[in-house]
């Protein structure tokens, strides 16, 4: 079942901001995430908000029309609640599997979007998709809607591989969708892998990588596997059916990335992301820059100004708090200062920039010299950034370096 939301105190039925976050809104830049919480099937690793047929029942209150009215409903309550809001910067439909929704269904939320907000002009729009799911006369209907990206689960190319992380598609059908992408008219095409999986070699790795750049894509995510309690994959290991993760292989195949794509032409622009200049995901960079953006759909999460919350995961309730004209948040937490600059250390240090070392402590700042001895971060023009090395190890770099 879907991981756990964080605790938090109560959020308000009307979802209205408190006063103070509310007021220091204008100017600030705003992104808009739309969860779709739909999926042919459970991926074995999988721990997101997301539900299969079987899992939802034939409950009027769970379909997809309900689901569509639903987040119709929270964009009206999401314009009330931010007033004149500015404009929007990137748009990003995640899941779940967006492509789940019937074409016309997918472009229709973004008409609703477009309807309440303004977008910025070239503002990134961006999809999700299994490769399984799309075909050309979809890619089409989405690139007329105003679909500018979209980021394609490959995973893999190993059909090994794919089999352990119960993906469903063929190898050769990420390449497939790539072409149909450009020829439809995507500015932008991203692929996303997963190394780590348990029984994948090197050679495997290796492989992945390679097919990959064959596809020429834009943008590169590649994600270290963590094996999450309460999923599929998580219990095989569990019974000892597969080997439990290794850390040192983990390494190694995030300096083979690093490796062949920076060979390749793509910047590490993030600890997981690389893209070609001018090609990285302003939706990401959203998250990592501390901006605003809400969240719509069961599960999704939303931050404006220092204010966060989190809406109910289940469809069904989801859609019942909308339908009786409440906001559909489950809690929500006010950030002080000062964990807003510890947030901000935690989220930039992993931007290929760095961060602003004026951000840090006293303390904090006296622990830098230390990081670049120690061939982890170096410092130029005020700011700490991380090297190869730091990424490798960001987090444990970050908990060092705190108060």
């Amino acid at each position: 079942m879907p991981s756990t939301p964080p605790e938090g105190q109560p959020a308000p039925p009307d979802g209205q901001l408190p006063p103070e976050a509310r007021a220091g809104l204008p100017g600030r830049p705003l992104s808009l995430y739309v969860h779709v919480p739909f999926c042919a099937s459970r991926c074995g690793y999988c721990d997101f908000n997301t539900y299969t047929a079987a899992e939802l029942g034939a409950a009027p209150g769970a379909s997809q029309e309900a689901y569509l009215a639903a987040v119709r409903a929270e964009l009206d309550l999401a314009r009330d609640v931010l007033g004149e809001p500015s404009a929007v910067q990137s748009v990003f439909f995640g899941g779940g599997t967006p492509t789940m929704l019937a074409a016309p269904a997918l472009s229709g939320l973004l008409d609703a979007v477009r309807a309440r907000f303004p977008l910025a002009p070239g503002a990134e729009v961006t999809t999700e998709a299994n490769p399984e799911s799309v075909d050309r006369a979809y890619l089409d209907t989405l690139v007329a809607a105003g679909f500018t990206r979209l980021s394609l689960g490959m995973q893999s190319s190993r059909p090994g591989v794919l089999a352990v992380l119960d993906r469903r598609h063929t190898p050769g059908r990420v390449g497939e969708v790539v072409a149909q992408a450009r020829a439809a008219g995507f500015g932008s095409v991203s692929v996303d892998l997963i190394y780590g999986s348990p029984t994948e070699t090197i050679g495997d790795w290796t492989a992945s990588l390679d097919t990959a750049l064959g596809y020429d894509p834009d943008h590169v995510s590649a994600y270290s596997l963590i094996v999450e309690p309460g999923t599929r994959l998580g219990a095989r290991i569990g019974r000892g059916e597969l080997p439990a993760p290794d850390e040192d292989f983990h390494a190694d195949c995030y300096l083979l990335a690093e490796e062949r794509l920076a060979a390749a032409g793509y910047r590490a622009y993030e600890v997981s992301n690389w893209a070609r200049p001018g090609q990285e995901s302003r939706h990401n960079l959203a998250y990592w820059l501390g901006h605003d953006w809400w969240g719509f759909g069961p599960g999704a999460h939303s931050h404006a100004n220092g204010v966060r919350w989190w809406n109910v995961r289940h469809p069904r309730t989801y859609s019942a708090r909308l339908a009786a004209g409440e906001s559909p948040a489950e809690a929500r937490e006010v950030l002080t200062t000062d964990e807003r600059r510890v947030e901000r250390v935690l989220l930039e240090l992993r931007l290929s920039a760095g961060l602003p070392l004026d951000v840090l402590t006293a303390a904090e700042q006296a622990r830098v010299p230390a990081l670049v001895a120690g061939g982890l971060a170096v410092v130029e023009d005020g700011r700490a950034r991380l090297t190869t090395a730091g990424r490798l190890l960001a987090d444990a770099v970050i908990r060092d370096l705190l108060d």
